[in-house]
């Protein structure tokens, strides 16, 4: 499952179910039954319970996409720890640091932003000037 799209269905308001795309990023390590997932719609990094809603139906591993191929190399997590800066729409910056390298998809790192609760998830690309 990890490395996989899948679409995840969420009971939203007035009883209806509504569809998020995302992709399972990785098991919790000492939670063997959680997962961490990013979706499309929000950035965020969350953790589910993911076994549950798949096996009620409430989770489908979209199956025209194959899974990530897990990258091995141990000296290509070299931004983990490194300080970003992320600049707005707006011109306003906010600083914060890159925390984790996402094994199954060595392109995607958690960044924690400085006075923000939430851990962001985001795909880096390098830059080619």
């Amino acid at each position: 499952m990890v490395g996989r799209a899948v679409e995840h269905k969420f009971e939203g308001k007035h009883v209806s179910k509504d569809n998020w795309r995302g992709v399972v990023l990785a098991q919790v390590p000492i939670m063997k039954d959680w997962f961490y997932i990013t979706y499309e719609k929000d950035p965020a990094l969350y953790i589910h319970q993911l076994l549950d809603d798949y096996t009620e139906g409430n989770l489908c591993i979209i199956p025209e996409i194959p899974p990530a191929e897990v990258k091995s190399d141990v000296d290509s997590d070299i931004l983990t720890g490194q300080c970003v800066q992320f600049t707005r729409s707006d011109g306003s910056k906010k600083i914060g640091k890159v925390i984790y390298q996402v094994p199954a998809k060595p392109s995607v790192y958690f960044i924690k932003f400085d006075g923000d609760v939430h851990i962001y998830v985001y795909n880096l690309v390098e830059k080619i000037c």
